[in-house]
């Protein structure tokens, strides 16, 4: 991590839009000031100016279910390629060795993955650990926040199963984590958890960002999750939710409607359930992404995450949300303008964030991408990015290729009769 600091921003020059307007940009502190036609004059503020011709701009990304504790394990664990349950057991004998300090390494190298991509908020769920010491990843997580503080939000939300004490999720909010979490569907008596976890919420009046019916055909754990939060204070949400892309369309319209009622916001996470849903499937492979298209016209609102980064979950992944969002087009059938949102104003919305983009008003976390328009940034995910986080310049990265000169290696064609 670079030593030097942010650098505050007062005007960006040149900039497109997704509109395809090409505007200059005022920044006043931590806020868009103002959105003009390139060339026109802009209020004066305190700041450097970035020339962005060339670049696509839009709000941050936001990563709204990350799992930073295990992120980066897959070659330390080697784990066996497979299901869900496969994962779960892979992960629960590394995590009785688990270290403080490598899970801070881990943390922050994918942190500042994601920080280059042009993520400025990550939600990230902690495991409360069975053995002697439970909160090791959640001293991790606390250390990685305090350390990133002014380059990148960070929320931390306890994840605990069944067997874990509502003395440790305790700790753990006194520790600094920030929401209750859990998978009450994966639990022998799935109603009795979900209960639990509403009800320690409930008593340390905070939030709740849930695992939730996280298998093709598991438990229903989101309909009664639903009935029991709504009308309440505090910002709720449900992460996987792919049972319901088995439902039928009358049943998933009604389960849409209670969900909307509620006010919980979906979270699909298309890369890592793509990797462990339908293993055990006899015949079509099923996709296993929550319908967030579907749920969306319904009025429920809607964002995608990346969730597990090279781990016993997800082999694979790149911290990047435009990869997120290029699997929402590719598999889950939304349009780029979709998929982008899902991944930075709807993902800030469902996380309870304040509204940013290149709006007046609106909070100045922004990424520039080197691109021509939405849907090239989309699909080929330019490396080359420019990330302000509250108004200052906290990423550049800038990519440089060199491509050979043509040489012949073809024989001339042999000269025809006439």
């Amino acid at each position: 991590m670079s030593a030097v600091p942010p650098v505050s921003i007062a005007a960006l020059r040149g900039v497109r839009l997704t509109s395809g307007a090409v505007v200059d940009v005022a920044l006043d502190g931590d806020e868009v000031l103002a959105v003009v036609p390139a060339g026109s004059p802009l209020p004066d503020t305190d700041g450097e100016t970035l020339d962005l011709t060339g670049y696509l701009l839009t709000a941050a990304g936001a990563e709204p279910h990350a799992h930073l504790d295990k992120s980066q394990s897959w070659d330390a664990i080697r784990p066996p390629f497979g299901d869900l349950e496969r994962a779960i057991e892979s992960w629960h004998a590394f995590a009785l060795t688990l270290d403080e300090d490598d899970t801070l390494r881990r943390a922050r190298s994918t942190a500042l993955r994601m920080l280059a991509s042009g993520i400025t908020a990550v939600r990230t769920h902690v495991d409360l650990l069975r053995g002697d010491d439970a909160l090791t990843g959640v001293r991790a997580l606390v250390r990685l926040r305090d350390e990133l503080d002014g380059l990148m939000d960070i929320e931390l939300v306890a994840l605990g199963g069944p067997t874990i004490a509502d003395e440790v999720f305790e700790a753990a909010l006194d520790a600094g984590v920030d929401l209750v979490g859990g998978a009450p569907h994966l639990a022998d008596d799935p109603i009795a958890d979900l209960e639990r976890l509403i009800a320690l919420a409930r008593r340390r009046d905070v939030g709740l960002d849930l695992h939730a019916d996280e298998s093709l055909a598991g438990a229903d754990t989101l309909a009664a999750y639903a009935r029991a939060v709504t009308g309440w204070h505090r910002p709720r949400s449900a992460g996987h939710c792919v049972r319901l892309s088995m439902m039928p369309a009358t049943a998933l319209a009604d389960l849409a409607a209670d969900v909307r009622a509620a006010d919980i916001g979906v979270i699909a996470l298309p890369i890592t359930n793509l990797y462990l849903q339908g293993w055990d499937a006899d015949h079509a492979v099923p996709r296993g992404i929550a319908p967030i298209g579907r749920l969306k016209a319904a009025g429920v609102r809607v964002a995608a995450g990346a969730d597990n980064v090279r781990d016993p979950f997800n082999p694979v992944g790149r911290c990047d949300h435009l990869e997120t969002a290029s699997l929402l087009v590719s598999a889950g059938h939304l349009a780029p303008e979709e998929a982008l949102a899902a991944v930075t104003t709807g993902a800030r919305d469902v996380m309870g964030l304040a509204i940013a983009g290149p709006v007046a008003g609106a909070r100045a976390d922004l990424v520039a991408i080197r691109a021509e328009s939405l849907g090239d940034a989309v699909a080929f995910a330019s490396a080359d990015r420019v990330v302000l986080h509250r108004g200052r310049l906290v990423s550049r990265t800038t990519v440089s290729t060199e491509t050979a000169a043509s040489v012949p290696t073809r024989s001339a064609a042999p000269a025809t009769a006439s």
